[in-house]
């Protein structure tokens, strides 16, 4: 597996780190459960990283030497990539022949080094987008950055250069096709997974949780949880709730809006616009900002809200609306990407069209009226996380594998005639 640009060992919710992190570390292990080793090649950002982490029994994490450590911006990182190629087959030349069977390779900067690995050692390519260019740059929010074109066409070269690509959702699967002319018969959906050992139902209930995060038993409590950028739209969530409490006073004793993540990016930054935004609004008295925490903790934090708010302009799944979920914790999202898949809209939680904080001040405001709605809905939540956990994604993703396998030795056959 490549994952150029986020290690599988850094915290979720910080710099770049976040759905794509769990998805890669979760799929590893249970891969490795079925009896398919992984090795997991990862940009160093630290110079004291030991080149080899065993994740797991099975599952190998390789830091690569790839430009400076710390302070490399996303943007930065397509200049690395011959660096990080040259580190990638300097693993590969330290095996026997044979040593690698596949290439399974993480977002477009992967797929390139993918691309050419999977070419030298004569093995198949799989590809996950997680996210595309042309998608995100068709909804961006007003203050974000649209994708540069470099990213467009190298996403079309790894598209054309891959057996086999790896979809979310139908929809992410369509808009292969539509965006970058993927062949149909190439693109496999995949549905991620949830750790549902991890991400459950409370015994307890909801006062528990609340109770060890030093959170107020009976208060209102919409939650935002990832990454602090433009897309993830957490101002649309602060400007909710300055909707509500203008229309609601009285709310404002019993109104608690944790935002819990760190800025997106080199981490050099702190999301100071959001603090500014609920200055200018007169709301930093019910806003909560929470660094990132560890996924034990997460839970908690889910188990204690009210509601999960996802404004997102744009997500190839949302996993973080299942971990919500699998805690018994409705969602209110945007209808996009893959959250129409992750939310059944109206049983488990509520799908608003766009991105205008009166409508997410609206559905907020139900679960205000009435108390009971978030535990009503959130029973059916947790039900419907049970059909997402990673055994099924491992088991679907090695059926991917194999067909790429089969195909590509097809292909060697009919190549040699």
């Amino acid at each position: 597996m490549l994952s150029v640009h986020t290690s599988p060992l850094h915290q979720p919710g910080t710099g770049d780190a976040g759905g794509m992190n769990v998805y890669i570390v979760e799929l590893a292990k249970r891969l490795a459960e079925r009896d398919i080793e992984v090795e997991i090649f990862t940009r160093a950002t630290t110079g004291g990283a030991p080149p080899t982490v065993e994740l797991t029994p099975g599952v190998l994490v390789r830091h690569v030497d790839a430009g400076p450590y710390e302070g490399l911006a996303k943007e930065e990182l397509p200049a690395q990539l011959c660096a990080f190629t040259h580190g990638v087959m300097q693993a590969w030349a330290g095996h026997r022949p044979g040593h690698y069977d596949l290439v399974h390779s993480h977002y477009w900067l992967s797929g390139h080094v993918g691309w050419l690995a999977a070419e030298r050692w004569g093995v198949p390519l799989v590809h996950a987008m997680h996210t595309m260019a042309k998608v995100k740059n068709a909804a961006l929010a007003a203050d974000d950055c649209p994708e540069p074109t470099a990213r467009v066409i190298g996403e079309t070269q790894v598209v054309a250069a891959a057996d086999r690509l790896i979809a979310n959702t139908d929809e992410e699967a369509a808009e292969l096709v539509r965006h970058y002319d993927a062949a149909p018969g190439k693109v496999a959906v995949v549905h991620p997974g949830v750790n549902l050992d991890r991400f459950r139902p409370d015994h307890d209930g909801r006062a528990a949780a609340r109770a060890r995060l030093g959170l107020p038993r009976d208060a209102v409590i919409p939650l935002f949880a990832g990454r602090i950028q433009p897309l993830k739209a957490p101002d649309v969530l602060v400007r909710a709730v300055a909707v509500l409490l203008e229309r609601d006073p009285a709310l404002r004793e019993r109104l608690v809006v944790p935002i819990v993540g760190g800025p997106s990016g080199s981490g050099l930054a702190k999301p100071e616009a959001l603090h500014k935004l609920a200055a200018r609004l007169g709301v930093c008295d019910v806003i909560r900002f929470q660094p990132p925490v560890d996924q034990a903790r997460l839970a908690d934090w889910y188990r204690a809200a009210t509601v999960l708010v996802m404004p997102s302009y744009s997500e190839s799944f949302g996993l973080v609306a299942i971990e919500a979920q699998a805690c018994g914790t409705p969602v209110v999202a945007a209808a996009v990407g893959g959250l129409p898949v992750a939310v059944a809209d109206g049983r488990t939680g509520f799908l608003v069209p766009g991105h205008d904080p009166r409508d997410y001040a609206e559905v907020l405001r139900r679960f205000v009226d009435h108390p009971d709605l978030a535990d009503r809905l959130g029973g059916a939540a947790a039900r419907h996380a049970r059909g997402f956990g990673w055994d099924t994604a491992a088991a679907d993703t090695a059926e991917v594998y194999a067909a790429a396998q089969h195909e590509h030795r097809r292909h060697l056959r009919s190549a040699h005639g």
